[in-house]
Order: C-alpha cells, then structure tokens, then sequence
C-alpha cells in the first residue's frame, strides 16, 4: 500500500528536502518513489510544496488529489491543502508558527509540533523540517522510527556533508517525542 504526502510551507523551510529525504528513504527500500516540487520566483520567503509519493507498486500520476500526510510549515500550507487532506489522514502543524487557537477538521489527526522552536533550542535553526519528520515517523506507519533516522544519516552523507550531523539527528529525535 502506498502513502501520499504533501509538504508545504516557505521557501527556505527546508519542504523540498524533507520531500527528498522521504523519496530517498523509499529508495533505499526499494520502492516506487515520486518527488513532485512546485515553486516559483518568490521560492526564498514565497510557498514552496512537493507532491511525495511511495509505493510497492507503480505510481500513475504526479498528482495528489487527497494525501494520507500533509507536513505544514505555516498557517498558509495548511490554509491551501487541509480541504484536500483524506478523511482520517495526518496532519503535522509547525505549531511555533501557526496560531495555537485554529480550528481543524474533525475527521483528520492534527498533530501539533513546534518545530522551529524545537530546531533553535537545539542550535539547528534549518533543522525544523527534521523535527517535523520525527513526528511524521512517529505517527504515521509510513516508515520505522529506527528506519527515518538513519535514511536521514544516509542521505546527508550523500550528499557531500560526509559525515554524521548530530544536531541533524536531535532535531529529528525531538520530534519523534513530540517536544
């Protein structure tokens, strides 16, 4: 069974790796991956969002007209794709930036995480995509807790940091825990 998910939020919020760091993820188990980016001019402070997709069997389309996640960085990702989020789906707020009093669907898990605080407590101010990957992998049967992590390792060796990122991982942990 596949999984849909959609990140959103501004430019520079670190969407489209946390998109990526899904789809290699996927990868690496050898699964059907799709990364669909979508961002224009204004990508630094402006909406940035992917379209993720992971399956055991082939993906027909880009598209994503009701995902199982949506990962919102702000108050405007969630405003542009809650309607479009499955009844009984996830929903995972960076509550450091939306305000505390918004009301939701009912018929959705909200799963509120203050990332960007969490990501500056541990001296990680990009890091709070991280944190909301750790409450993705903790609330949701996409992949493993154990799993996330180290696909998180794996992929910024990858790409050229070449070595293990602790504050990388402690912000992903403090997500797993949810504070």
């Amino acid at each position: 069974m596949g999984k849909e998910i959609i990140c959103a939020g501004f430019g520079g919020q670190g969407v489209l790796t946390a998109g990526m760091l899904l789809i290699n993820a996927g990868m690496e188990q050898d699964k059907n991956v799709l990364f669909y980016p979508s961002y224009g001019s204004e990508m630094r402070g402006g909406t940035a969002n992917c379209t993720v997709k992971v399956s055991e069997k082939l993906i027909a389309s880009p598209i994503s007209k009701h995902p199982d996640i949506l990962f919102t960085m702000n108050a405007p990702a969630i405003d542009k794709f809650e309607e479009r989020l499955k009844p009984g789906g996830l929903l995972l707020v960076n509550s450091s930036i939306v305000p505390e009093g918004r009301k939701y669907r009912e018929d959705i898990k909200v799963i509120k995480i203050p990332a960007t605080d969490i990501a500056a407590e541990v001296k990680n101010p990009k890091g709070a995509n991280l944190v909301m990957l750790g409450a993705l992998a903790a609330n949701s049967d996409l992949f493993s807790v154990e799993y996330m992590e180290s696909a998180i390792v794996s992929f910024f060796e990858k790409k050229g940091k070449g070595k293990y990122n602790e504050k990388n991982i402690a912000c992903y942990r403090r997500g797993v825990a949810g504070k």
